[in-house]
């Protein structure tokens, strides 16, 4: 078995955007009691990038977003915004606007007043707050909504009102907590496209915190993987899939088999498995223990001789729901292209790291 090994975490993690830094953290720690939220984090985001922390539930994502809108004080670290030191500021003094979960819509005001609402706390003169709420409508597609209520707006509407008032600022970074969380999941996922649009149209830095990573990989230039307060791998979507620099972001980044062989721990992601009969086919043999028909594809789980167990995918170009019930049980042999054999040996990136 031939193996491919990655960078290490540490570089990963140091990989920079193009020059022009939004966002710089530098050195971000953050502890309630003994619990380390936050242990050091270093971190550089474009000016104009669609920048995704990913992580599980008390991995340190969403209080980075925090120290960065100013709402958490890091105990050490620097936060800077285009080169400008701001730690010490609160979040009214930074150029930033936050976009909550909750959406935290006035109910007792319409649309048109719940977004105007930053840009008459600013002082900004009638006439130009009519005419910058109608644009930051249009670009959510809330044209003819501005006299509505948030009650009498679905899910997905009031989640565009959030948005357009966040914007409608023109901050130099919009930060996202996890905005599509309370969405069912069609939604969710056209408020995806929506958002990546609505970036790319304004330009500005958005910084989208989430732990679903089909987000991550749908909407984002860069993703940070989140662990125990720590960043595992910086990178764009492709790289952080294709080639995890550990056995937590190769688990936790999509669906991977984690194998070991010749003293080595690999990730393969089951789409790269083909599924072959015949014993003179080179890979690994195995007997199919489950089978499972998922509509596009089937799932196999195969027990292997030399010991583990690897899922392997298999499309349904041709085949039906009945081909699946004969196959329990079935001697297969699988196989992988050498460059899909990604090792993610812990203890080594662990060293690595440190």
């Amino acid at each position: 078995m031939v193996l491919e090994h990655t960078d290490s975490a540490a570089s990963a993690a140091r990989e920079t955007p193009a020059p022009g830094a939004d966002v710089s953290l530098r050195g971000i720690r953050k502890t309630y009691g003994d619990v380390v939220a936050v242990g050091g984090v270093d971190l550089e985001i474009a000016r104009g990038e669609f920048f995704t922390m990913l992580g599980p539930s008390g991995s340190g994502k969403t209080t980075t977003l925090r120290i960065i809108a100013g709402f958490e004080r890091p105990d050490a670290g620097t936060v800077l915004l285009r080169g400008e030191d701001v730690t010490g500021r609160p979040p009214y003094a930074r150029d930033v606007n936050t976009v909550f979960q909750d959406y935290a819509l006035f109910p007792h005001l319409n649309v048109f007043q719940n977004v105007e609402y930053g840009l008459k706390v600013k002082g900004v003169k009638r006439a130009e707050r009519g005419r910058r709420v109608e644009e930051a409508l249009a670009l959510v597609r809330l044209e003819g909504f501005g006299g509505r209520k948030p009650v009498q707006l679905s899910g997905g509407q009031r989640q565009r009102v959030a948005l357009a008032r966040a914007i409608v600022n023109r901050p130099q970074v919009l930060l996202l907590d996890e905005p599509l969380g309370a969405l069912d999941l069609k939604l969710r996922q056209e408020m995806q496209i929506e958002l990546k649009r609505i970036q790319q149209e304004v330009g500005i830095t958005f910084v989208y915190v989430t732990h679903d990573q089909e987000e991550a990989l749908t909407m984002s230039d860069r993703i940070a993987v989140f662990n125990h307060g720590r960043i595992e791998q910086v990178g764009r979507p492709a790289d952080v899939y294709e080639r995890p620099v550990s056995e937590f972001v190769a688990g936790f980044v999509g669906i991977s088999n984690v194998l070991e062989r010749d003293g080595r721990r690999v990730a393969i992601r089951p789409e790269k498995i083909q599924l072959l009969e015949g014993d003179a086919v080179e890979g690994e043999s195995g007997v199919v223990r489950e089978v499972v028909y998922a509509g596009a594809v089937t799932r196999y789980l195969v027990d292997l001789d030399d010991g583990g167990t690897l899922t392997a995918l298999r499309q349904n170009l041709e085949r039906s729901s009945a081909d699946t019930h004969e196959e329990q049980g079935r001697r297969v042999r699988l196989a992988w292209r050498p460059e899909h054999a990604v090792v993610v040996d812990e203890a080594t990136t662990k060293e690595e790291r440190e």
